[in-house]
């Protein structure tokens, strides 16, 4: 009896140890895991503040942008208006346009999409009559050229069709994608694969004007009818 006695109060004590191991270890299981919920709610918590400080950011930067004049193709009057455009926004596409040329009125309507979708470029149009010191100063000879200026210096250029697939009927993607080639636009798509077909042909050789000189004030025009 009393061995019996014994045992049982040996598995007695036993069990209320091992219960008061389980229940300290499921207190500290819950402790864990409240601490882990808390952690998961700052971190959610430090995120979105992180996300709402980037749309806030995002929306001064847009205001910004369309307080200069991104947003809209616009004309200027005059090269001293160029001047004064292209210094103070960071990224700039100018058309040097001529109302004789049938290809630059192709240009300006991608260029009008280009200015609604691209709001962290400008986009200004020329006509080359009025700015003569300007073409003569940026080697502009063949109409359309698009001169693309990057802090408050032209970079590149893209002249007549060459770099569009050398067709009247390249996209606005076509567009979009030589001008992302430049980083004068934020291009989302692959800048290895020129969206107009015989890309072997074209291939990403763009062409240059740094090395032509202007003849007088007359402009050359890639276009047939000219």
């Amino acid at each position: 009896m009393e061995a019996n006695a014994s045992v049982d109060m040996f598995s007695k004590v036993l069990e209320n140890q091992l219960l008061q191991t389980t229940k300290l270890v499921e207190e500290h299981l819950d402790s864990e895991i409240q601490k882990l919920d808390q952690m998961d709610e700052d971190e959610l918590e430090r995120l979105k503040e992180k996300r709402l400080e980037a749309l806030r950011k995002a929306q001064q930067q847009k205001q910004e942008w369309l307080s200069k004049g991104h947003g809209e193709y616009r004309e200027i009057p005059s090269e001293r208006d160029f001047f004064q455009e292209v210094k103070e926004s960071k990224k700039v596409v100018c058309h040097f346009y001529r109302d004789s040329t049938f290809r630059c009125k192709i240009l300006d309507r991608h260029l009008v999409l280009l200015s609604k979708k691209h709001l962290e470029t400008k986009f200004l149009k020329l006509n080359v009559e009025k700015a003569p010191f300007l073409c003569e100063r940026l080697r502009i000879k063949v109409i359309p050229t698009l001169a693309l200026v990057k802090d408050g210096k032209t970079q590149d250029y893209v002249v007549g069709f060459t770099d569009l697939g050398n067709t009247d009927d390249f996209t606005t993607e076509t567009l979009e994608w030589r001008l992302g080639c430049s980083d004068i636009l934020n291009y989302s798509g692959n800048l290895m694969e020129p969206p107009f077909q015989s890309q072997k042909k074209f291939g990403t050789n763009f062409t240059k004007l740094e090395k032509k000189t202007i003849r007088g004030k007359k402009y050359d025009s890639d276009s047939d009818d000219d």
